[in-house]
């Protein structure tokens, strides 16, 4: 009884520090504490579901607000999410007598909103990433006792140090890490946690299906270049589709397809299967042996379709090209070269808020630190063919490209090609090991040479007008337990996949080589 009185007195006392921090600064004043400051003050059944409502996994991500110049430039100003005012500027010293010298950022905080608040920071060149945190309003410093090279010093010098804020704070910082830790966990929690995530952040919807959640199909049904669209919702791999899905704007996370070999054999080529040693490489497995493991060997809770190409193209698909092309690929890498660059077609309009180009910079570069060749197999090589150099670090990378007068934002905006050789082969990721395959199925005709398809996300993929349009074509097992008849075939998955736009769009010269993708709605010109 005791600790219920004592909640009950507490909830009062925290509801009227509400009510006059909100007074107050209606009147003009600056607030003692502000009301999410004081959340944690209430029983944690209570304040958790606020905290959790007011913040999201992508409160984890830090937004740019700038770069302070050295002393007698420009000076850098932004509002903070604790402090209203803010302004920063960088001093060049040589303190510590070395050959390039050092610095010191100044950071002067004022205004802020309460007493209890504070503003988290990270600041970044191409050269080091590192963090701090302000309570206190007054001028900070932040010391760089050295400059790692004359390449970041000249840097410094001309782009400054970047700034990125953690806009939740300390509290919506802590409670995005405890949104985003789920989306990882491969049981129902992280289940439910990716479906709340694509909720909220793209419109989807989770409809469940009638049971059995597993189609008794009939493989003779299938052909060659049938689509396979699959979407994981659980464990590390949901948790990169989901992210995947959130950036541009893709329902399915996954692809694969089907070929028949002259006995008439079904198979299915995949860009991104596991190999006895854990490698994601390209595969081309007998179907039998890929629908076995999808059934009781993918804990990730995979919901698959097949996407049944249009019988006019089936008929002049070349199926000997598309072999040819798919034993060539086989046992090479996953094409994490060109992974990314699917994804980023324009300067600014391919970023979910908060992320853009500068934050994609400072993520590669801490990428670069921790794992220096892993990071360089993502974008490295990639990323020095859109320079026309050869193995230049990200480092140089980022100074080459300020040197030539360009940004790191138009760098990334560069279109993938088709022919790019890296150092392990042509790159090819899960969808475009599909469509280079269409292309050398004679499925894009004349258009061939003039669409890259290294450019093409999922979605690019199965909104293209290839599939079959008339339902009654469709084979009898296609969604015969639904009382939903979807435009493709579900063929496993609890929830009804969706796939906005499906077979809607004709092929027309470099499609996709400059498409925005911003949510929730995903906006996209035509002919971009």
């Amino acid at each position: 009884m005791a600790g219920i009185l004592k909640n009950h007195c507490l909830l009062i006392t925290v509801l009227f520090l509400c009510c006059f921090c909100s007074w107050r600064q209606i009147n003009g004043y600056e607030s003692l504490v502000h009301p999410k400051d004081i959340l944690p003050l209430l029983p944690r059944q209570v304040s958790w579901p606020i905290i959790n409502s007011l913040h999201s996994a992508v409160d984890l991500l830090p937004a740019f607000m700038g770069a302070a110049s050295i002393e007698g430039n420009n000076t850098l100003e932004w509002k903070g999410a604790c402090f209203y005012k803010n302004i920063a500027w960088l001093e060049l010293h040589n303190k510590s007598k070395s050959q390039f010298g050092g610095g010191t950022l100044h950071i002067k905080v004022s205004n802020a909103h309460s007493w209890t608040c504070l503003d988290l920071y990270i600041f970044a060149t191409p050269y080091r990433v590192t963090w701090d945190y302000y309570f206190l309003s007054r001028e900070h410093t932040l010391e760089i006792k050295e400059w790692k090279s004359e390449a970041e010093l000249d840097y410094v010098k001309n782009r400054g140090v970047s700034i990125f804020l953690l806009q939740a704070g300390m509290l919506g910082t802590l409670s995005a890490i405890w949104n985003a830790f789920p989306l990882f966990v491969n049981n129902g929690w992280g289940e439910k946690s990716n479906i709340g995530f694509l909720e909220k952040h793209m419109g989807a919807s989770f409809e469940e299906r009638p049971q059995p959640w597993v189609t008794n199909l009939t493989t003779d049904d299938i052909h060659s270049g049938d689509f396979l669209a699959l979407s994981k919702i659980r464990g590390t791999w949901g948790a990169f589709e989901t992210l995947e899905k959130w950036a541009t704007g893709s329902y399915a996370g996954h692809t694969a397809v089907c070929l028949r070999d002259t006995e008439g054999k079904l198979w299915v080529g995949e860009s991104g299967n596991n190999n006895d040693k854990g490698e994601n490489v390209i595969a081309i497995l007998p179907w039998d042996e890929w629908w076995e493991f999808e059934l009781t060997k993918d804990n990730t809770n995979p919901h698959i379709s097949v996407l049944p190409l249009h019988p006019d193209l089936r008929a002049k698909f070349n199926e000997t090209a598309a072999w040819e092309y798919a034993r060539s690929m086989a046992g090479k890498s996953y094409g994490y070269h060109n992974l990314i660059f699917s994804w980023i077609d324009t300067i600014d309009g391919n970023y979910p808020p908060p992320v853009d180009a500068h934050l994609v910079a400072s993520v590669m570069t801490v990428w670069n630190q921790i794992a220096p060749e892993y990071g360089s197999n993502l974008w490295n090589e990639a990323l020095n063919k859109r320079l026309g150099t050869q193995n230049l670090s990200l480092p140089n990378i980022l100074v080459e490209v300020e040197k030539r007068g360009s940004s790191f934002a138009k760098l990334l905006a560069i279109p993938e090609q088709d022919d790019w050789v890296y150092r392990d082969g042509k790159s090819a990721s899960c969808v475009a090991f599909i469509l280079e395959m269409y292309k050398e199925g004679g499925l894009f005709g004349e258009l061939a040479n003039s669409i890259q398809v290294t450019e093409f996300t999922i979605k690019d993929a199965y909104t293209l007008n290839l599939f079959e349009n008339n339902s009654s074509r469709l084979p009898k097992w296609c969604n015969a337990d639904d009382t939903v008849k979807l435009p493709f075939c579900q063929i496993r998955g609890k929830y009804r996949m969706e796939l906005p736009g499906y077979n809607s769009m004709d092929l027309y010269p470099h499609m996709n080589e400059r498409c925005p993708s911003m949510p929730p709605k995903y906006y996209r010109p035509q002919g971009c």
